[in-house]
């Protein structure tokens, strides 16, 4: 299964309604993607604490090997 980069960007953008999020399909696949979550909620967090708390925003989109997202490279922060 694949999952397109706008239903990718719905369901950051419903986790992080503020942020600026940047999605790029790197194997034109559906199944590989870098995303730039950058949100104000990041602050004062460590990088797995951003980053854990994007892939809860996926909902199990990525969970095992069943799931819709099979790769995603993460680049997360605070607005500077």
């Amino acid at each position: 299964m694949a999952i397109s980069a706008v239903e990718l960007e719905s369901l950051l953008k419903e986790g992080f309604p503020q942020a600026k999020i940047t999605i790029t399909d790197l194997a034109g696949d559906g199944n590989h993607y870098a995303a730039e979550v950058v949100d104000e909620s990041f602050r004062g967090l460590n990088r797995v604490q951003q980053q854990r708390a994007v892939y809860a925003a996926l909902k199990g989109k990525m969970d095992g090997s069943h799931g819709e997202l099979h790769a995603l490279a993460l680049t997360t922060k605070a607005p500077d």
